[in-house]
């Protein structure tokens, strides 16, 4: 629903950064508020990679030309996500005379936490105890279930040459941190294709800029029909129909943000979370999915059973609206 807000209504922005799961997570809690909005892309210069605490409330993060973009009328409700927009909204909140709500996914650090008007963030995050703080169960995202519904009337005939069931296997990568090893590629590729043979199926694969020099060693491993989209591949890429389509889902444990997506339909979801990739707050995120049932511990088997979906976004949407209605912006 991006455009223009309508005089009735309160002025709304999203600052939309170059990650793609926090710009999903921002379109994500904004398509479930169900309101009119304006996006605004933010490009960083290098001084974007300081510590907010020397870059403070202010547009010297990002490029000239994202900041030329930032102008007056300021928006009623600002909606960001990840710590480099942070000085970002609250800048634009001073220069609104702090009429401008803000509405920021995810931790944005320390600096400033008292200018947000909610803060979203994961139950892993082990962030509690503030007036503003609210607690989700993974990542807010866009996959609604009427566009896995639309979705799946796209993709379907596409994969009605390979045998069912279809098993998506959904492939991110390295992080800041953790390396995702020829060895972990090799040996999720070579349970994959156990798990596929045994039930007579077929593998939908799906590999990340993150998985790098990886993939190959992932795809040389698969021994089992399977449909693969590799990182820079060209064509329209399948991700969200396999999600769609698929009858379980096996996921990389090191994205929340793919994490949760997988979780967003009804379908078994498995998460891979070898040793030496998976951080402790990772590791926490998969023990409340696991606690919730709605995913379990990749093991190699392939077992039929549902959930139910998966979307804190319209949890975050929710307690916008009775943020809106507590200062006179109503839906």
């Amino acid at each position: 629903m991006n455009e223009p807000a309508s005089n009735s209504g309160p002025n709304i922005w999203l600052l939309l950064d170059d990650r793609a799961g926090n710009r999903s997570q921002c379109i994500g809690v904004a398509d479930a508020l169900g309101m009119p909005y304006q996006t605004k892309d933010l490009s960083y210069s290098w001084m974007g990679n300081l510590p907010n605490g020397l870059i403070g409330a202010s547009f010297i993060g990002i490029s000239g030309d994202s900041a030329e973009k930032l102008v007056p009328p300021w928006p009623n409700l600002l909606i960001a996500a990840g710590r480099r927009t942070a000085p970002v909204a609250r800048r634009i909140k001073r220069m609104s005379s702090g009429k401008t709500r803000l509405v920021q996914v995810m931790w944005p650090g320390s600096q400033g936490v008292e200018e947000f008007d909610l803060i979203a963030v994961p139950k892993h995050d082990e962030i509690r105890n503030k007036n503003n703080i609210f607690n989700l169960l993974g990542a807010p995202h866009k996959v609604t279930q009427e566009i896995l519904e639309t979705l799946k009337i796209q993709w379907i005939e596409r994969f009605q040459n390979l045998p069912k069931p279809h098993i998506a296997l959904i492939v991110g990568g390295s992080t800041k941190n953790r390396t995702f090893t020829d060895e972990m590629a090799r040996e999720l590729a070579i349970q994959a294709s156990t798990m596929v043979n045994q039930a007579g199926g077929s593998l939908l694969i799906s590999t990340s800029r993150r998985t790098g020099d990886a993939s190959k060693s992932l795809i040389d491993a698969i021994s089992a029909p399977a449909t693969v989209f590799s990182w820079g591949d060209s064509g329209e890429n399948p991700y969200l129909g396999y999600l769609a389509c698929a009858d379980a889902i096996v996921v990389t444990g090191e994205s929340m943000s793919m994490c949760s997506e997988a979780c967003s339909g009804t379908q078994p979801v498995y998460i891979y979370a070898p040793e030496g990739l998976i951080t402790a707050k990772h590791q926490r995120l998969h023990d409340d999915l696991f606690k919730n049932g709605y995913a379990r511990p990749f093991d190699g088997q392939y077992k039929d059973w549902r959930h139910p979906p998966l979307n804190s976004a319209l949890d975050v949407a929710k307690a916008i609206k009775g943020l809106l209605q507590s200062t006179g912006n109503h839906a």
